[in-house]
C-alpha cells in the first residue's frame, strides 16, 4: 500500500489519472452518440424504404385492382428477407398477409407508426416466440386497410453489434489505459527514487555524483541536466574553494611572515628615522601585494558566482584589443619587447568590458613577464573571426607552458617559477578563465612555436562564441 500510495503521489501519476478518466468519458459519449446516430440512421433507412414500397402497392392497386394487389402482395411475401403485408377490413380484421396475429390496435391509426409493436409469423404458431416491426398504415379506395412494415429483429442486431463493438473496443482501450497509466506511474516512481538516492548521497558531501539522465530527453531529463551542471558548478566552486584554502594558508604565508620580520627588525635596530622610513616603505609594498591578491581571489569569486553577468552589454572587442596594447606598450619597451596589434575592425560581442580588458591585460602581463630575455622578443595581439567563433590571442616566444602542465596553471596560486623570481599571485588565468566562462567561451592555451626545442612560447586564446548575425 505504501508503493501505491506513493505512486499516486507522483505528478505524472495524476495527470495520467486525469486523462485516463477525460478519455473514459469521451469514449462513453462516443459510444452514446455513434449508437444514436446508428438508430437514428437505420429508422430513416427503413421509414424510407416501407414508404416507397406502399407507394408502390398503392399504384398496383389503382392499376390492377384487387386481384392485382393480391397477386403483387404474395410474390413480395415470398422473396427472402420479405416485409410484412397485411390486409384488413375496415374494422381490423385481418383478411390477408403473411402475418399470424397483430398487437391489438395497431391497425386503428395511420401513417407510420410512432413506436414499434409486436406480431406473430405463421411459422411461429404454437409458440409464443414474438417479433417486434415498425410500419405504414393506409387506407385503399375501398376501405380496406393495408400494413406495409419492416421486422426490427436485423436493425436491432446491428444496433447490438455496434453497441457491443464499442463497448468492447472501450474496454480494450480502458485497459490499454490502465496498463500504460501504470507503466508511465512506475517508470516515473522508479526515476525518482533514482533521484533521490543520487540527491542523498550529494546531500551526504559527495558532489560528484549525478543525476541520472535517460534517453528520451522527457522534462526529467531536461531537469537531471540543469540540476547536473548546477552540480557541476558547485563542485568546480567547492573544489576552488579548499584550493584556496590551501593555498592562502601556503602562499600568504611567506609575505605576512615578511611583514613581521621587516616589523621587527625596524623595532629591534637603532631609532633612525630613514631606517623607519625604509621598513614602512617596504611593509607597504608587502601589504599592497596582499591586497592586490585578495582583491584578485574576490574578483575571481564574483566572476564564478556570476554576479558580473547583469552587466552585460555590447563591447567592441576591437577597441579593447587595441586599447589594451597601447596601456601595455610602454611597459614592453621597458622590458626590451615589441608589442604589436592586429585586429580585425568591428568586432562586437555582449559582455562584460571591464573583465575582458582586465583578463586581455593579465595575459598580456604574462607575456611581456616571460618573453623578456627571450630569443624572440616579440608579443603579439590578435583578434580575428574563425568560423562561429571569434579568438583574441596574445602570443610571445617566452619559454611557454608544457602540455601536461596546462590545466594545472590555471589553478589559483599555481605558479610554474617554483623560485617566484617573477612577480606574481598566481591567479591572472584564473581569472581570465572565469571571465571566458561568464561569457560562454573557454580560455586556450597552446605553444606559439611548436617546432622549437627551448623558448617554444606561449599562444593564450579567448575564444567567445560569435553572436547570431
Amino acid at each position: 500500500m505504501t508503493r501505491l500510495g506513493a505512486l499516486f503521489q507522483t505528478t505524472a501519476v495524476r495527470l495520467s489519472a486525469l486523462y485516463i478518466l477525460l478519455f473514459a468519458a469521451c469514449a462513453a459519449f462516443l459510444v452514446i452518440y455513434v449508437t444514436s446516430m446508428s438508430e437514428t440512421l437505420l429508422e430513416q433507412q427503413t421509414r424510407d424504404a416501407v414508404a416507397a414500397e406502399a407507394t408502390e402497392i398503392r399504384q398496383v392497386f389503382e392499376q390492377n385492382g384487387m386481384n392485382g394487389l393480391l397477386k403483387s402482395l404474395e410474390r413480395r411475401a415470398r422473396q427472402p428477407g420479405a416485409n410484412l403485408y397485411i390486409i384488413a377490413s375496415p374494422s381490423g380484421e385481418l383478411l390477408a398477409g403473411n402475418v399470424l396475429s397483430l398487437q391489438p390496435g395497431v391497425l386503428d391509426g395511420e401513417g407510420w407508426t410512432q413506436s414499434s409493436f409486436r406480431y406473430q409469423r405463421f411459422e411461429d404458431e404454437g409458440s409464443r416466440e414474438r417479433h417486434t416491426a415498425r410500419a405504414e398504415i393506409f387506407v385503399l379506395s375501398n376501405g380496406l386497410r393495408i400494413l406495409v412494415g419492416r421486422d426490427l429483429g436485423e436493425p436491432e442486431t446491428f444496433r447490438g453489434l455496434v453497441r457491443q463493438a464499442l463497448v468492447v473496443a472501450l474496454g480494450i482501450m480502458g485497459i490499454g489505459a490502465l496498463a500504460i497509466w501504470y507503466v508511465i506511474g512506475r517508470n516515473a516512481l522508479k526515476r525518482m527514487d533514482r533521484m533521490s538516492d543520487a540527491s542523498q548521497r550529494i546531500m551526504a558531501g559527495d558532489l560528484s555524483q549525478r543525476l541520472p539522465v535517460g534517453a528520451s530527453g522527457d522534462e526529467f531529463d531536461r531537469l537531471s541536466e540543469s540540476l547536473n551542471t548546477m552540480l557541476g558548478r558547485i563542485e568546480k566552486l567547492d573544489e576552488g574553494l579548499k584550493q584556496v584554502s590551501d593555498n592562502i594558508a601556503h602562499d600568504l604565508k611567506t609575505p605576512l611572515t615578511r611583514l613581521r620580520n621587516r616589523a621587527e627588525a625596524a623595532l629591534g635596530g637603532k631609532a633612525r628615522t630613514q631606517d623607519y622610513r625604509a621598513a614602512l616603505e617596504e611593509i607597504i609594498g608587502e601589504s599592497d601585494q596582499l591586497i592586490r591578491t585578495f582583491n584578485a581571489l574576490l574578483m575571481i569569486s564574483r566572476v564564478e558566482a556570476g554576479q558580473s553577468a547583469a552587466e552585460m552589454s555590447p563591447v567592441d572587442l576591437s577597441l579593447i584589443a587595441a586599447d589594451s596594447s597601447e596601456l601595455y606598450e610602454p611597459l614592453a619597451e621597458e622590458a626590451g619587447l615589441s608589442l604589436t596589434c592586429t585586429v580585425e575592425k568591428g568586432v562586437t560581442i555582449n559582455g562584460n568590458r571591464e573583465l575582458i580588458g582586465q583578463a586581455l591585460g593579465n595575459l598580456i602581463d604574462n607575456a611581456i613577464k616571460y618573453a623578456e630575455g627571450a630569443q624572440d622578443g616579440a608579443v603579439r595581439v590578435s583578434l580575428l573571426r574563425s568560423g562561429g567563433e571569434i579568438r583574441l590571442a596574445v602570443s610571445d616566444g617566452g619559454p611557454g607552458i608544457p602540455e601536461h602542465q596546462r590545466e594545472e596553471v590555471v589553478k589559483r596560486f599555481v605558479r610554474l617559477d617554483q623560485s617566484r623570481s617573477k612577480p606574481g599571485t598566481g591567479l591572472g588565468l584564473s581569472l581570465v578563465e572565469a571571465v571566458m566562462e561568464m561569457h560562454g567561451g573557454r580560455l586556450e592555451l597552446s605553444s606559439t612555436y611548436p617546432e622549437r626545442q627551448n623558448d617554444r612560447g606561449m599562444t593564450a586564446a579567448m575564444v567567445f562564441p560569435a553572436p547570431p548575425a
